[in-house]
């Protein structure tokens, strides 16, 4: 499957510490032809870290995708009654994200373009980069893992001595989970 003029919402939620790597996924995706709209959560447009600005990483996420992008509610709302997209990717997908996605909580620009895109029966594609992942937010990822249209970049635990419940995406495997929802499958296996 080609992904020339596939419109494809690519979502950063505050996971700052995977922003490099994330990034250079979003580089070889825009190299496909595919229309990239960003969207980024509060924290991603407010926070400065020890990783970059939030000015660095919004610089560099509208020069690679070549587009404004959605940062508020109100301008991700339109994403649902306009159908904007034909998939969404959230990467990284913190754990922050995932309990709300999971609770039907849509209060950050973030959720609200899933919450909008989800309402239309197309794919939504999570990669998760979490602490609490085999925590208290293993809950929330079985659960969404067994909704319709949610879909996961295989992930595993990225430190299993330091942090025992941290799981991340592998997020180089974020173009052929894109391939394989908007197919309607789940790329296996899961848990890598």
């Amino acid at each position: 499957m080609q992904l020339n003029d596939v419109k494809i919402g690519f979502a950063f939620t505050g996971s700052f510490c995977t922003f490099s790597n994330v990034i250079a996924e979003l580089e070889k995706l825009t190299a496909t032809g595919a229309e990239i709209t960003p969207i980024i959560s509060y924290a991603v447009d407010e926070y400065d870290t020890r990783f970059g600005s939030a000015d660095h990483w919004k610089m560099r996420i509208e020069a690679l995708t070549g587009r404004k992008i959605i940062k508020t509610i109100t301008e991700a709302e339109p994403i649902g009654p306009k159908a904007l997209l034909d998939i969404l990717v959230v990467a990284p997908c913190t754990g922050n994200t995932l309990a709300k996605l999971a609770n039907g909580i849509t209060d950050t620009p973030v959720t609200m373009a899933c919450k909008a895109h989800l309402r239309n029966g197309k794919p939504l594609l999570l990669a998760p980069s979490t602490n609490d992942g085999l925590g208290i937010n293993a809950r929330n990822i079985g659960f969404l893992q067994s909704c319709k249209n949610v879909f996961f970049v295989p992930y595993g635990q990225d430190d299993p001595q330091k942090k025992c419940n941290s799981l991340m995406a592998k997020f180089e495997l974020i173009i052929p989970a894109i391939k394989a929802a908007l197919a309607g499958k789940q790329i296996e296996p899961v848990l890598i």
